[in-house]
Formats: structure tokens, sequence, C-alpha cells
């Protein structure tokens, strides 16, 4: 079985997350490389463990949340289908093939509008994929670049989140911190509403439900 270890010291997987951060900031797009590829897997094996989940389905995720972007070097449009043909190149025969299966399966699912739960691993790194805002993703040094765009503007206003799990009242809630003296809320809804959707979908599937608080405040 191939493990999370096994995946971050691959040198052709780290070498396509390199290439796409390197892409991305060509682009002036937000992080989509190593930064962001470590913060979807710890964040996946985090909801697995809260939930109370299995070890291999929380190793399963993490991978699949490591390597889930690494197709954008390709092209930004197909990413995802892309990613899972690039993992099953580098994988297959070395891996069990229903994990295999599972792992390419999330990747190709986590970022388009027909989205099919099917399994766990897909349905967590969809979760931790979407809910990944924060000023570390602006790549961007420029101040004012930064503020003429409001996917940098809403992620630099951004200073906390996190996703918490509260098996009690069977609810994920995505908790931010957002600097409003740099980007009001509504911002945030102008491009992230279709992203929370996906996270109700994604919750749902796991059999909870989806909630948002901005700077303590329950939205949703």
């Amino acid at each position: 079985m191939i493990t999370l270890e096994d995946v971050k010291k691959n040198a052709q997987i780290l070498e396509f997350i390199n290439q796409t951060e390197e892409a991305m900031e060509a682009l002036r797009y937000t992080n989509h490389g190593r930064r962001h590829s470590d913060v979807v897997a710890e964040r996946c094996m985090h909801i697995a463990k809260e939930m109370g989940l299995s070890d291999r389905e929380a190793e399963l995720a993490a991978i699949a949340g490591f390597c889930h972007d690494m197709g954008n070097f390709l092209t930004r449009t197909y990413h995802h289908f892309f990613g899972a043909q690039l993992f099953s190149q580098v994988f297959i025969g070395k891996s069990d093939p229903k994990e295999l299966a599972m792992i390419m399966q999330a990747i190709s699912n986590h970022d388009k509008d027909e989205m099919n739960f099917v399994h766990t691993v897909s349905a967590l790194l969809v979760l931790a994929d979407k809910s990944d805002v924060h000023r570390n993703r602006v790549s961007k040094q420029s101040m004012e670049e930064t503020k003429a765009d409001i996917h940098d503007r809403v992620n630099w206003a951004t200073t906390e989140s996190g996703l918490n799990v509260d098996n009690k009242t069977k609810k994920i809630v995505l908790s931010l911190k957002i600097d409003t003296t740099f980007c009001p809320i509504m911002e945030y809804f102008e491009i992230f509403t279709e992203r929370m959707e996906f996270c109700r979908k994604a919750a749902q599937f796991l059999g909870y439900n989806f909630g948002l608080q901005i700077n303590d405040v329950e939205l949703l």
C-alpha cells in the first residue's frame, strides 16, 4: 500500500506540483503548489480523524489532497482529469487497484460542476480543498496588485481559516476571520458561493450538515 510519505517523497509527483506552482504564479492565480497541497492533505486527515473514519480512509484522502491540483501545469480547465491520469501513471502497478481508482476518482471529481460522490475519500477532498482560503495563498508581493484582484483581496483579508467537526450536532463548520477593513464580507460570497455549495454536498454525503462562520457570526 502506498502511503502519504511515499507520495511526498516521489520526485515525479513533487515536480508536477512544482511545475503547477510556477504555472499558476505566471497566471497570477492564488497558490496551487506545495503550500496548498500540504494544507489540503492535512485537512483531509483532520476531518477524517475527527469523524472517526478509518486510518486508511484518512490516508487515502490525504494522498488525493496532496496531489489533487498537480495537473494545473498542463491545463487549468481540465487539471482535475489530467491530475488523475498523472497519478495513475506514477503509481499504477505499485498500489492496490481499488485504492488507486479511489484516489484517481477523488482527484478527477474535486473540481467540476457535475460532482458525484461515490466514496468518502472524494467528499473529504472537496471539503478540504474548497475551504482553503487564507492570505498565505496570495503569491503576489505588490499590495496594489492584490487589491486589484477580488480573489487575492478575499484571500489576503482572511487571517484565520479552519474546519471544525461537531459529531454531536453532525455539523462541519468552516470558521473564518476576515479583515473587513481590507475586504467586505460580501466579496467572499461573490466568489465562493459555489464552493460553499460543493462543501454542503460533500458534508451531506458524509452524513453531516455544513456551516459557515465568519468573524464569530454563524451565517450558514
